[in-house]
């Protein structure tokens, strides 16, 4: 049995998220699907909390019919401390015996402590990036169909939406 790791801050989890998460479970049997500045919320780039993300990312896993495949874990960031960052995640995680992620710091960090460090297919980036939901969010543009409906329904229960507006005043 193979278990992968898939890091990334998920700020919100979007459906090129999702597209990436199934085309690493078309390779592995399982994933870790490390949530990353965990201790981070209530800004413009990581503006919700990671309780949040979880439930964004549960209930998704939930409506596609891969919770049994798929285990969630918050790791905080190490402040810049990033040679302690991958055994924080080795703390914090099940065991997994490889790394996905496009992150060129990420995949430098896990490869030094001997991690198999695999590349991501970018699924219709421009379309699907977190940035630019925030960005419509924030003025009030359509933005829900980037998402998967769990993902949107979390963010209208918590007003997410209304806490982004609030929070940036800077322009977008």
């Amino acid at each position: 049995m193979t278990r992968a790791a898939y890091v990334g801050r998920f700020q919100p989890f979007h459906y090129g998220h999702l597209s990436a998460l199934k085309w690493i479970l078309e390779r592995e049997n399982e994933v870790v699907l490390i949530v990353g500045s965990a201790q981070y919320s209530h800004s413009f780039n990581n503006p919700f909390t990671l309780g949040e993300r979880i439930d964004m990312i549960w209930n998704t896993l939930k409506y596609e019919k891969l919770l049994e495949q798929v285990i969630i874990v918050g790791v905080p960031d190490t402040n810049g401390q990033h040679s302690l960052w991958v055994q924080l995640v080795k703390a914090y995680a099940p065991e997994f015996s490889k790394v996905y992620s496009n992150d060129p710091l990420t995949k430098l960090l896990f490869k030094e402590y001997g991690y198999e460090v695999h590349p991501i297919p970018f699924f219709e980036r421009k379309k699907y990036n977190a940035t630019r939901i925030r960005r419509l969010i924030i003025n009030s543009e359509p933005w829900e169909q980037l998402v998967p409906p769990p993902v949107a329904q979390v963010i209208k229960r918590i007003r997410g939406d209304k806490r982004l507006r609030e929070l940036y005043t800077g322009p977008v």
